[in-house]
């Protein structure tokens, strides 16, 4: 595995170029720091020199006060280039995060069925993280130490070439042993970040389903799951840590030789009265400093084997692409007497090989309102889901007023369309951005207005703190009743053209539901609608019904004339019961 660091760059390049200014500072900044520490050593060779050669205690001073000024500027140099390096790192790597989180949300349900919000979590948020702290690090000690190695080559050249030419053949022999050990770990690397995230994925899993572990007596098997996902984590980071065991036993080495090596030279040139004792300490502080940035390297390649399990993990989330993609940029249109629907021979699988609809076909003409009825897993919930497009058909076509929904704009389609589910989402936000979607455009007056309409005045009233009453996630803050309320408020206010209403009143008591029996009424006025019903009394409004058996049409027409036939399937569902005959 070779990750290369193009494949660093690619990440965060577009959110670096923004901040070119700074960047640039950054570089001239790091070039500054590398030149002090050259000089800083020369000025200390001139001031032994010069005292071994009796010069006054004023020239003396002088130097001393230089070496010491230089010295401060370099710290002060030191932490703006820190603080300037952490700066670009972590706007270049927030930007990163949002270009990724819209990238989640951007891809489709196949893709979210297979990967758990908490590895998504790790990838976005835990890889991102890691990658923050290399890069930063990376601008401050690989850029910065591998150019103060190549300044103290220079110097060494400057003062004798042939300790230049000795040091600069180890350096080089020493950059090429990194160089190949630099990927060994990252397999392992890679494999204890996916076993990190699917970690995650399960302890988000077994937390979210507290209750039902509790209540099923499943505690003991969640334990031992955790222990094994942490045994799992336990096994590639010791192996990871093993191979950058080796890395730096290396790496020691290296600099053991190159210590000695720095000794023996430096011995040999004085001996033999090419150097001052002044060059000697030269030399003998630039092979101090040479360790520094070996050592700096070595860490660096260290972080390279987990930030390039992180690079590659997060490559290959930048590479998945949604299936569902945008058509050509049809415009569905919105009419004020509902849109009209059309499956035509519509096969669909979630998995590829069995197929949840079998050449479905039905037409549904504007301001009409279909009962969809089956037994569970029949299909009913898939047709909702393949209208908003959340899917593609496998075969055939679905079309909204005779434009085939994968020639429009996914935006567009979804804009005309709403549904309201018996589950419904809030967001730790208020209740006026969870009516409207965080849709800022949505006045006050038009809520509230929307709720009057809805007779839900009263119910907004008992708000603590009316439209700026705090939700939380979930439905926590609200009852069944309210959630589905406040679903329905959400429909009304976006006027959609086609509406689907997945069985929105089983959960809610009597008094509850006549309110939202109004409120239905008026939202499917004038609009089309598709109603799924798990019970008898749902239906009654529509005007066509259709029963699925299989994914295939069981039976479907008229309402009235299907409950007026005996040999109807439908009719026989309304003398037995529909909740006995669909379970």
């Amino acid at each position: 595995m070779n990750v290369s660091f193009k494949s660093y760059w690619n990440l965060l390049s577009d959110h670096i170029r923004p901040q070119k200014g700074r960047f640039i500072l950054l570089s001239a900044l790091l070039f500054g720091s590398i030149g002090l520490r050259i000089v800083a050593p020369q000025i200390m060779r001139r001031f032994i020199d010069d005292a071994l050669a009796g010069f006054p205690l004023s020239t003396l001073t002088g130097i001393a006060v230089a070496f010491i000024g230089i010295a401060l500027i370099q710290q002060v140099v030191s932490v703006a280039v820190k603080y300037l390096g952490e700066n670009v790192a972590w706007t270049a790597t927030n930007a990163l995060r949002a270009e990724l989180a819209e990238h989640a949300l951007y891809l489709d349900m196949r893709f979210h069925n297979d990967h758990t919000p908490g590895e998504l979590i790790e990838r976005i948020d835990g890889d991102v993280t890691e990658l923050a702290t290399f890069f930063s690090q990376f601008a401050l000690n690989l850029v910065a130490n591998g150019l103060l190695l190549i300044g103290i080559l220079a110097a060494l050249f400057v003062e004798d070439w042939r300790a230049g030419l000795a040091f600069t053949i180890y350096s080089v022999a020493t950059i090429l042993i990194l160089g190949k050990l630099k990927d060994i770990a990252v397999p392992h690397q890679k494999a204890r970040r996916e076993a990190e995230a699917q970690f995650y994925g399960f302890i988000e899993e077994q937390l979210s389903g507290t209750e039902d572990i509790r209540s099923s007596g499943a505690v003991d098997f969640s334990l031992r799951e955790l222990f094994r996902h942490q045994k799992e984590i336990l096994v590639h980071s010791r192996k990871a840590h093993f191979k950058r065991w080796i890395i730096e036993n290396a790496m020691g080495f290296a600099l053991t030789f190159g210590n000695l090596l720095a000794i023996a030279s430096g011995y040999w040139l004085f001996t033999a009265g090419l150097v001052t004792v002044g060059t000697v300490y030269l030399f003998v502080h630039y092979i101090n400093l040479l360790e520094e940035p070996f050592w700096a390297m070595t860490h660096e390649v260290e972080s390279f084997q987990t930030i390039g399990a992180c690079v590659e993990r997060l490559t290959e989330f930048r590479n998945f692409k949604p299936e569902v993609l945008d058509g050509n940029g049809a415009e569905i249109s919105s009419p004020s007497s509902g849109m009209a629907l059309t499956f035509e021979d519509v096969t669909f699988s979630y998995n590829g090989d069995d197929n949840i609809l079998n050449a479905l076909s039905f037409d549904l003409k504007p301001g009409a309102i279909l009962g969809l009825l089956g037994r569970t897993g029949s299909g009913k919930t898939t047709i909702g889901r393949l209208i908003f497009r959340l899917y593609d058909v496998k075969t055939g076509s679905i079309k909204l007023n005779d434009i085939d929904i994968r020639e429009a704009k996914v935006e567009s389609i979804r804009r005309n369309i709403a549904i309201v589910t018996q589950d419904v989402q809030l967001f730790r936000a208020n209740v006026r951005e969870n009516l409207t979607f965080f849709d800022r455009s949505i006045t006050d007056e038009k809520i509230i207005s929307t709720l009057k309409e809805l007779e839900l005045s009263s119910w907004l009233e008992n708000l603590p703190n009316g439209l700026d009453t705090e939700l939380e996630t979930g439905s926590r803050s609200l009852s069944a009743g309210e959630a589905q309320l406040l679903a329905f408020t959400r429909v009304f206010l976006r006027n959609p053209s086609l509406v689907i209403l997945d069985e929105a009143s089983s959960r809610l008591d009597p008094a509850t539901e006549q309110r939202l029996e109004r409120a239905i009424d008026k939202l499917l006025k004038d609009r089309t609608a598709i109603i799924i019903a798990h019970r008898l009394d749902t239906v009654h409004r529509a005007d066509d019904i259709l029963i699925l058996d299989g994914g295939k049409v069981g039976e479907y027409g008229s309402r009235e004339k299907l409950a007026a036939d005996p040999a109807s399937r439908f009719y026989q569902l309304l003398q037995t019961g529909l909740e006995e005959v669909l379970a």
